[in-house]
């Protein structure tokens, strides 16, 4: 058979069990970029768009979307996460957003961390939209993640 840990001896999707596994602290970078005009990229620093300020909102997003991952993705466990808190470089024609999440626990928060940009990046695209529909989102990406048993990850170009 396959050797994903989300498979049974069936071949049938399952929830990785990880009682057994210790409690070590947990932490998980995510990264993407949302391109716009530079139009829209002044609008969004003067505060020029209707529905309010767009990064205040979206790091809103970010935050309760990493909460309720587990609700969102299948087979990913219920975490109770330390923190999260989500940056934005505001470039001429990119928003890139940065998320990074904590915890203390027997699995990782990447997946929290990827649902944070990914929500944060969308909120960003939503609040525009009726400016720009031509916004784009890209590269969403881990960018780095520490502890567990197959140890600290760092994607390449991202800082050791």
């Amino acid at each position: 058979m396959s050797s994903f840990t989300h498979l049974n001896e069936n071949g049938r999707a399952k929830m990785v069990d990880v009682s057994a596994k210790p409690d070590t602290l947990r932490t998980a970078v995510a990264g993407g970029v949302i391109h716009m005009t530079p139009e829209m990229i002044q609008q969004v620093r003067e505060h020029g768009i209707k529905k309010g300020d767009v990064l205040a909102v979206a790091q809103v997003a970010g935050i309760m979307a990493a909460k309720k991952t587990s609700d969102l993705i299948p087979m990913c466990h219920p975490i109770m996460i330390s923190g999260v808190d989500l940056d934005f470089a505001v470039r001429d024609t990119e928003i890139e957003a940065i998320a990074t999440v904590r915890t203390t626990g027997p699995t990782g928060v990447e997946m929290e961390a990827l649902t944070a940009v990914s929500t944060a990046l969308l909120t960003i695209y939503d609040m525009c939209k009726a400016l720009d529909k031509g916004m784009v989102i890209e590269n969403i990406h881990l960018v780095s993640k520490t502890g567990g048993k197959s140890g600290d990850y760092h994607s390449k170009g991202s800082p050791t």
